[in-house]
């Protein structure tokens, strides 16, 4: 990968975005990191980038406003002259019985996981488009595909079948102009989101038999940015150790 490309991604002061903004700023790429209340760690963040790769930035931005969205992009291509490659880490959750789901909270789940990879793929698509090159990442997770029932994360799940959706349009509309669109869809990673029990208890539903490291993201999320993956578009990339299908 070119070293003077410039990426940005949301959540990616903790977890899968973390690990990926680290790999990047190693391998040279400007990054660029979006948090809306982990102020602590993308500091933290922020720092490690700077010590591995050549410039780094850690925005607060609320993405689920299209317009704070936006300037977020805006932001970027000001300070670095272009935005290469967009990656949509953030993806918030709650459990939550489906029949005791509150308004409130059944619009949070669309507004924090789907709608900001429109509101950020429309802003950033104009420039990648001028320079005909570049890479649209979202993540989803592990059984989207199936519309399975998920009592206790309707609405979340929705919004990543949405993304699944989303990709593939996007994909389809960004093709000519030399722009991939792709999704990751992990199963079990152990990423600091979960308690490690939780994922120690999950190990024998797994048929690979053991939970996924962040770093199986970062070579999956590697490729898809690469020349190797240049004819890769509209993909569904399962992460799971084979958990979902």
């Amino acid at each position: 990968m070119s070293d003077d490309r410039v990426v940005l991604i949301t959540g990616g002061a903790k977890g899968i975005g973390r690990a990926i903004a680290l790999d990047l700023a190693g391998a040279g790429w400007s990054v660029a990191i979006c948090y809306r209340a982990s102020e602590k760690e993308a500091g933290e963040t922020l720092q490690a980038i700077q010590q591995r790769g050549p410039r780094g930035l850690a925005l607060r931005c609320d993405v689920s406003r299209p317009e704070d969205a936006e300037g977020l992009v805006r932001q970027v291509e000001q300070t670095w002259g272009r935005l290469d490659a967009l990656i949509n880490c953030a993806g918030p959750y709650h459990r939550v019985d489906l029949l005791k789901e509150t308004v409130q909270g059944w619009h949070a789940m669309f507004d924090n996981n789907l709608h900001p990879v429109f509101y950020l793929s429309r802003a950033t698509a104009p420039g990648m488009i001028a320079r005909k090159w570049g890479r649209i990442l979202s993540f989803s997770m592990a059984t989207a595909d199936q519309m399975v029932a998920q009592p206790q994360l309707t609405a979340h799940y929705i919004a990543k079948v949405g993304i699944l959706i989303l990709t593939r349009s996007l994909a389809r509309v960004l093709a000519p102009h030399g722009i991939t669109v792709n999704a990751i869809s992990p199963g079990f990673i152990d990423s600091g989101s979960a308690p490690p029990e939780e994922l120690a208890a999950m190990e024998k539903r797994i048929p690979a038999a053991y939970v996924g490291s962040t770093q199986d993201a970062v070579q999956v999320a590697r490729f898809l940015l690469s020349e190797e993956a240049r004819y890769v578009t509209g993909a569904n990339i399962h992460l799971s150790g084979g958990w979902g299908i």
